[in-house]
């Protein structure tokens, strides 16, 4: 199956996203692949750099319901689900949803609010429902958590927890401009963001059909082995506290199928699994405490690994039918 498709919709969901950022190609790329992939994604990065528009754009040129709600110390857990509420009109309680109940929810400094607040986000992130005093309901298909935290700052904030973390298909950070790039924004986007012009060229529908398709995509067998030989070295790295969990093997298989169908490839090839290996790996790894007193960093460590580990030979990663699973 050629995924012709998938490629084109990828870059126009890539033109109309840099219709306001700037200069973030990769990431954008890299958050079309989580997205294709049904991942959510957490952008781990400074104030001022970026982060909810780029989230506010791409839902627009996705086409897609989306709500933003800020996380705050004194959020609860209702607040973000829904909760059930007393109508005097009516004389019977009713359901109101939360926020949640969307396509693309932006929790904006999620390390902001409680870890009981913060939980209430792992069924909705896992099983793609929620539940409301004993009433489960499923969420609108496709859903995704975009959801943005200030590294450096450590005043009335709550890390996440590693399974959290692990929810999380892919960690990126946004990164300072350049001064070519920053005179740009100052040009576009100086008086004020105009996201009038973002034009949506998906929706929900077409989301969920370009998932199907990407489901296609062959995986040989030397492909997959190079993918747990990878998350494995990360478990036996001395420098590694924790390692990458299965979950983390079927985010890069899902994703590297994904990066090959933006490609307008059906077949996964090394270089895919290469391309993602560090935001799919990043925040699932956790650094023992010599590697930070050696102040080494965990994408020092994951380059390392990357680096050290053969490449299946070319040719032995098309897809093998005979081999695949």
């Amino acid at each position: 199956m050629h995924m012709q498709r998938t490629a084109d919709c990828a870059a126009l969901l890539q033109r109309e996203t840099e219709k306001i950022i700037v200069g973030k190609r990769r990431q954008i790329d890299l958050i079309l692949m989580a997205v294709l992939s049904g991942g959510h994604v957490l952008l781990n990065d400074l104030p001022g750099s970026g982060k909810t528009t780029l989230i506010k754009t791409l839902s627009l040129a996705l086409g897609c319901e989306f709500k933003r709600l800020q996380f705050t110390p004194d959020l609860l857990p209702s607040d973000i689900v829904g909760m059930t509420v007393f109508n005097q009109k009516t004389g019977e309680f009713q359901m109101v949803k939360g926020p949640v109940h969307t396509n693309i929810l932006l929790a904006d400094e999620i390390n902001r609010a409680i870890p009981r607040t913060q939980s209430a986000l792992l069924e909705a992130m896992e099983e793609g429902q929620t539940t409301i005093d004993g009433v489960t309901m499923e969420l609108p298909r496709p859903f995704l958590v975009m959801a943005t935290q200030n590294p450096v700052e450590r005043e009335s904030t709550f890390m996440l927890p590693a399974a959290q973390m692990d929810r999380f298909f892919i960690c990126l950070s946004m990164g300072y401009p350049d001064a070519e790039e920053e005179v740009r924004i100052l040009e576009t986007l100086g008086d004020g963001t105009d996201y009038g012009c973002v034009q949506a060229v998906t929706a929900p529908e077409v989301l969920m059909g370009l998932r199907e398709e990407i489901k296609q995509v062959k995986v040989s067998e030397f492909c997959s082995r190079y993918m747990v030989e990878l998350v494995q070295k990360t478990r036996e790295n001395p420098w590694l506290k924790q390692g990458g969990s299965p979950r983390a093997s079927r985010s890069l298989y899902q994703g590297s199928k994904a990066w090959a169908a933006m490609r307008g490839r059906d077949y996964v090839v090394p270089e895919d699994v290469k391309d993602i290996w560090m935001a799919v790996m990043v925040h699932r790894v956790v650094l023992s405490g010599e590697a930070r007193y050696q102040k080494k960093t965990a994408e020092m460590i994951l380059e390392e690994i990357l680096n050290g580990t053969e490449v299946p030979p070319r040719g032995k990663d098309l897809f093998d039918g005979n081999k695949a699973e």
